[in-house]
């Protein structure tokens, strides 16, 4: 009797694997691309890697030419203080053999600033045993804004890696353009030191 039935069950499942299937394989081609895969992946989507300031140790001068001086300094000048506020910022200039990190640029020139300046004028008043602002009468100020201009000296300084070209940093600063021969040397050093404290960037 059980193997009847073994036989039975047998003969149903080669019956049932003959069955016809009903997918049909197809060669059919793969649909066409969408338009916008042939565009290249915009790389400016993603944020820049972060630079290293670190590798930076040592630089010189852009095409090895000195900056451009101005009436109010001479080249050298210009030249001898940037050198100064780079060497406070751990840079130091390239020995002869070697090739510099950073390529160096600055520009020196005069701009002029509108200035305001507010100023509390006293109107009214009375007089009490001679002094002012005192007796019987009223007195207020009327605030009086001045408007005049100025000559600044301002300093620009820009960096460059010297592998690939591409600018790195720049900062500019500026300070009163007057004094003399002394008094603007040491305005120079100072409006570079102060254009050069944001390197390296936080």
């Amino acid at each position: 009797m059980m193997k009847r039935l073994a036989t039975l069950l047998l003969c149903l499942g080669v019956s049932a694997c003959q069955t016809p299937n009903p997918y049909v394989a197809s060669s059919n081609p793969l649909p066409a691309a969408p338009p916008q895969a042939d565009n290249p992946v915009d790389m400016s989507a993603y944020p820049a890697p972060t630079l290293d300031y670190g590798h930076y140790r040592n630089w010189t001068w852009v095409n090895n030419q000195l900056p451009a001086g101005s009436p109010w300094a001479s080249p050298e000048q210009l030249a001898e203080a940037v050198s100064s506020g780079l060497d406070q910022r751990g840079l130091r200039p390239v020995m002869a053999t070697q090739m510099a990190d950073l390529g160096v640029t600055a520009d020196l020139h005069m701009e002029t600033r509108l200035r305001q300046v507010q100023e509390d004028v006293y109107a009214g008043g009375g007089y009490y045993n001679g002094y002012h602002r005192y007796g019987y009468g009223g007195y207020s100020t009327i605030p009086v804004v001045r408007t005049y201009q100025v000559q600044v000296l301002v300093v620009r300084i820009s960096l460059f890696d010297n592998h690939s070209g591409q600018p790195v940093w720049n900062a500019s600063a500026e300070t009163a353009a007057g004094g003399d021969q002394s008094g603007r040397a040491q305005a120079l050093r100072q409006a570079i030191a102060h254009a050069l404290t944001t390197y390296p960037p936080a």
